[in-house]
């Protein structure tokens, strides 16, 4: 059986046994006119009056945007609200900031490909959560977390989330109140919503919302009164990234509704948990580093079976990458299991931590391979993974270490898909 996996942008083809257990996302065809679809939504959205009803002429507007390590159809969400604000609101008085959360600095080469004709219609800011003084202190909300949030965003008169729901692997999922708190939030509150605590509970994971003690306080950060959005505008994407299905108005009920339509569509059960488990991070944007790598090894984490094999292709073009904590963290420790103790007995988180933790979790529950272009041996094995240079042997040689009965289930797609028993 030849399977074709999301790798970078071209993506890799490989031959599977013909027995293997292969899950994608429910087929979902792209929108025939997602312009019309979005201003639609902007016009009829759920709980509140439209866009241009709440607009005011002299009104200073922030928008909310993903950064580019995901696939948000940012230039498509962000001109049809320019075009529903045409004639109310000034261009000039309008700001996009680029959530990236604890993320680096996106490039003004990587704007203008996310953005493209709206990076030139208005001023666009990259939120630093480690800029002090671009922060406002706006007290502690949900169970002690202290919320600093970027301060444009506090003070823009109409303020507006754009983004794009999918199951997360601790948050339950993307989108909605994500846009506000960690994208826009300073690294104090980030690191508190994202403690081990939080990011260890059980209820941490893909799918869950009400019960998840991490997107609960997310949903308290973007509820407080000089946080919480005027609008906000979230899209379903289908696997060639292409607008499915478009839901807007006020923030929680609309997210509510998404994220059942979300739930829906990529969450698969599988009858049986699997001795190897092979998959991706999405491809290109999602895989350009192993940090983010480690979200398509956790969707694997849910139907692998104990002393498995996960094997993991990402591209990682960016890297570990070096910027943030996550390499310097990895370095300090001498095994997985060493670093996992250290940030459950750590008074206080510190940057990156939860991926390293998160990571750990799933090595305690089976082996992990990771194959990637973009790191060289030496760089996969001081990040505590073993190296798979030759995908196909990986999966061969897991098969046959596995026994002559061993099952192997591939998600193409990595955590756009998210199987459970």
């Amino acid at each position: 059986m030849r399977v074709h996996l999301a790798y970078g942008e071209e993506g890799l083809d490989l031959e599977v046994p013909d027995h293997t257990t292969v899950v994608v996302p429910s087929h979902e065809s792209a929108h025939p006119h997602p312009h019309g679809a979005l201003l639609d939504a902007l016009r009829q959205p759920i709980g509140i009056p439209s866009l241009r009803q709440l607009a005011r002429p002299g009104q200073s507007v922030a928008i909310s945007v993903c950064d580019i390590t995901r696939a948000q159809p940012r230039e498509a969400m962000l001109e049809a609200i320019f075009e529903e604000l045409d004639g109310v609101i000034a261009e000039e008085d309008s700001t996009i900031l680029i959530a990236t959360g604890t993320h680096r600095t996106n490039t003004p080469e990587e704007l203008g490909a996310m953005l493209g004709k709206a990076a030139n219609r208005c001023r666009v800011v990259n939120h630093v959560a480690r800029d002090r003084d671009s922060l406002v202190d706006l007290g502690r909300v949900g169970a002690g977390v202290p919320l600093f949030l970027n301060r444009e965003w506090v003070e823009a008169d109409l303020k507006i989330t754009t983004g794009f729901v999918e199951p997360h692997f601790f948050a339950g999922f993307s989108g909605g109140p994500k846009m506000v708190a960690p994208g826009l939030a300073g690294l104090d509150t980030v690191l508190v919503l994202h403690d081990a605590k939080r990011v260890g509970h059980a209820k941490s994971t893909w799918g869950v919302i009400d019960d998840n003690p991490l997107h609960r306080d997310i949903r308290a950060c973007a509820a407080h009164a000089g946080a919480k959005p005027d609008f906000s505008l979230d899209v379903l994407l289908n696997q060639e990234h292409r607008i499915t299905r478009v839901f807007a108005g006020e923030l929680f009920a609309m997210h509510r509704v998404a994220c059942a339509a979300a739930l829906e569509a990529a969450m698969h059960q599988v009858p049986a948990a699997f001795d190897v488990v092979l998959t991706t991070n999405s491809g290109y944007p999602l895989d350009q580093n192993l940090y983010q790598a480690v979200k398509g090894m956790s969707a694997a984490a849910k139907v692998v079976a104990p002393g498995g094999t996960i094997i993991c292709a990402a591209e990682c073009r960016d890297g570990l990458p070096e910027h943030g904590r996550y390499a310097e963290t990895l370095r300090s420790g001498a095994s997985i299991r060493d670093l996992l103790d250290e940030i459950e007995s750590r008074p206080k988180a510190i940057a990156d931590q939860w991926q390293v933790q998160v990571q750990a979790l799933i090595q305690g529950k089976a082996d992990v391979l990771v194959h990637a272009g973009g790191l060289d041996r030496s760089q996969i094995e001081e990040a505590h993974f073993q190296a798979a240079p030759d995908l196909e042997a990986a999966v061969r040689e897991s098969l046959e270490k596995a026994g002559p009965n061993g099952t192997l289930c591939v998600l193409p797609e990595g955590p756009q898909t998210i199987p459970f028993l």
